[in-house]
């Protein structure tokens, strides 16, 4: 034979593998502790047991002891098994099956075996007619097989399989994270376990000798890279499966997973507690026996909506997003959820079932509820109220010959518009504060209807408009080049008649983007002091200008690559007003009002809110020599 120059080669490779398994145990023994750790060293002593048993006892001719040693051999052979599923199921993030019944079954099939071992001579489960068959020169033995032995052999390979199922699965389940890893033990368990089953059926030239303890030693050093080069025990799949379960289980919104035919198949902790239901008594049943939903799910008609494709109101793709009421089982009154349903799909993308998700929004309904009443009676109040004083005010100063209470009536007047005027951006809060979806908007369009808008409410104001790339429009009285002054009425020019139609269009809320630009030029208009330093009279100037800014630059220039997501559209208002307090503007940019800083209006809040609705930035900043320069930074998204 090729291995005759090597006296007692079985032995020395057996040698080998027992000495690299107690190798690899003593270099990970400084990771007890972590998942599957512990196992994996139960793996190593019943490899070493093996191997160790089966080496000495091709030395050894003694019948008594050779007889010992083989029963120590089939030790291992029984706690190998049952230690590598062990470590399966606790280093893929199942260690709650390590403390169930069925795995307490396995365990007891390998104390049984082991008991059985050790008293084969009274009862031969294991073997009978032992003696010596030398082979290679060691001492080999031969004898017949009794019915213990091969079902301790077909549940050691079950379990085996079991564990590198357990380790693909994850090998697929988690891609390159663990591939190494799980590819490296999963692949190291099929040497020996041919060879252990091709030695209990008596396969090869050599039936009597058992290559298994040989085959350990590929086995040891595929574990060693495992160990070594992928770092096993630093990163494994416990962590992903943890995340897994607590995406689901820990939630506090309650979760419903739901087959095809809208029948439960998973509640999380959060669902049995709503429905008062458990997850076992739940399961396989009709979702309509505990939950009367306004939305539908699929296709009622008949037939599946994968097949045709689901649209919003089929509440299958997530669009649908509407609110149930339910006596919850652990609340002691009615809760207001939202419920919102999408499609579970296999990695195929084949349809197979239902996620739905039902958030708590009981409190945000009746916060929402409570600013409507309070707004609408506000509002009504203030609109009806400011309109009595307001005309009271007009007949008075009307009426009044003494010029200091006429001075008194006219503020009453403007105070009683003030209010007005309070009451309907109130009104614009209601509105920002509801859930719109965005729409293609083009800001050119929006900025001419508010200069627009503004020019007709204050005549007298100069009110400038300047797009990028195009000539400025002027208000009245903006003074020109040769001391006269454009009106109002002056038609813009283009720059480029063949410019493209959507250059300034986004996908945003169209009436919370107006109403940081209307309220953004209107706090410049009624805020003007009349000693402005850009008009011969000191009145009102207010200069809006429009720009395309990209990414990574302050300008108008163009990285290569650039899309529109990485694009805002930057807008500047500029007055030569007194400027804004600084702690009116502290009071918005921190978020809250206190006593001792606050705003004087509604304004300034309606131009934060308004921003946060369209995902815009808002800066201020002083004007030289006067006034406060507001820059808007509006994202572009494309229309489509």
């Amino acid at each position: 034979m090729a291995l005759d120059f090597l006296p007692a080669w079985p032995a020395v490779g057996s040698f080998a593998g027992g000495v690299g398994a107690l190798a690899l145990a003593w270099a990970i023994r400084e990771h007890r502790g972590r998942p599957g750790v512990d196992w994996f060293l139960g793996v190593f002593a019943a490899q070493a047991t093996w191997c160790l048993s089966y080496g000495v006892g091709l030395l050894v001719s003694e019948p008594t002891l050779r007889a010992t040693l083989e029963a120590t051999m089939w030790f291992g052979v029984i706690w190998t098994g049952v230690a590598f599923l062990g470590f399966a199921l606790e280093y893929t993030g199942r260690s709650d099956v390590v403390r169930s019944r069925l795995f307490a079954a396995v365990v007891g099939f390998g104390v049984l075996s082991s008991a059985l071992v050790a008293t084969n001579s009274l009862h031969g489960a294991f073997w009978t007619d032992f003696g010596r068959d030398p082979a290679f020169g060691v001492e080999t033995v031969s004898y017949a097989f009794g019915p213990w032995a091969y079902l301790t052999v077909a549940a050691e390979t079950v379990l085996v399989a079991s564990a590198v199922f357990l380790l693909v699965d994850t090998l697929l389940s988690y891609g390159p994270l663990y591939r190494r890893e799980s590819a490296a033990v999963a692949l190291s368990s099929l040497p020996p376990g041919f060879a252990l089953v091709a030695w209990t059926l008596g396969l090869g030239p050599v039936p009597q000798l058992q290559l298994a303890p040989l085959m350990f030693v590929p086995h040891v050093l595929l574990d060693a890279y495992a160990f070594d080069r992928a770092e096993m025990f630093d990163r494994n799949p416990t962590t992903s499966r943890a995340a897994e379960r607590t995406a689901l289980d820990d939630l506090r919104d309650p979760i419903l997973a739901l087959a095809l035919d809208r029948r439960v198949v998973r509640l999380n902790p959060a669902a049995e507690a709503m429905l008062g239901v458990d997850a076992e008594t739940a399961r396989d049943r009709p979702l309509a026996d505990f939950l009367d939903l306004p939305v539908r799910i699929g296709d009622d008609a008949g037939g599946d909506p994968a097949d045709r494709g689901a649209s919003a109101d089929d509440g299958a793709d997530g669009g649908s997003r509407e609110t149930v009421e339910i006596d919850a089982a652990d609340a002691a009154r009615r809760r207001t959820y939202a419920v919102s349903v999408s499609r579970l799909t296999d990695p195929n993308g084949t349809h197979v079932g239902y996620t739905l998700v039902l958030s708590d929004v009981t409190d945000r309904e009746r916060r929402r509820q409570q600013l409507e009443v309070l707004n609408r009676i506000l509002r009504h109040n203030l609109r009806n109220d400011a309109g009595v004083v307001h005309g009271y005010g007009e007949i008075l100063r009307d009426r009044l010959a003494d010029p200091e209470l006429v001075q008194m009536a006219d503020a009453v007047e403007r105070r009683a518009g003030a209010l007005a005027a309070l009451g309907e951006k109130a009104g614009t809060v209601e509105r920002l504060l509801a859930d719109r979806e965005p729409a293609p908007t083009d800001i050119r369009e929006l900025l001419d209807s508010v200069v627009a808008d503004a020019r007709e409410r204050d005549e007298d104001a100069a009110i400038e408009l300047a797009i990028d790339g195009e000539a400025p429009t002027a208000g009245a009285e903006t003074p020109t080049a040769d001391g006269g002054a454009a009106t109002a009425a002056d038609e813009r020019t283009t720059g480029d008649a063949g410019a493209d139609a959507d250059e300034w269009v986004t996908r945003v809320r169209a009436d919370a983007l107006r109403a940081v630009v209307e309220n953004t030029v209107e706090n410049a208009l009624d805020h003007h002091d009349g000693g402005g330093t850009e008009r011969g009279d000191g009145g009102a100037w207010v200069r809006l200008a429009l720009r395309r800014a990209e990414r990574g630059n302050g300008g108008g220039g163009s990285d290569e690559g650039d899309s529109d997501r990485d694009a805002r559209f930057v807008l500047t208002v500029a007055d030569d007003g007194p400027g804004i307090p600084d702690h009116e503007v502290e009071a918005v940019e921190s978020g809250r009002e206190t006593a001792l800083e606050h705003g004087s209006g509604l304004g300034l809040w309606v131009v934060a809110w308004g921003a946060a609705a369209v995902g815009a930035d808002v800066t201020y900043d002083e004007r030289e020599p006067r006034g406060t320069r507001v820059t808007v930074s509006i994202p572009v998204v494309a229309a489509e």
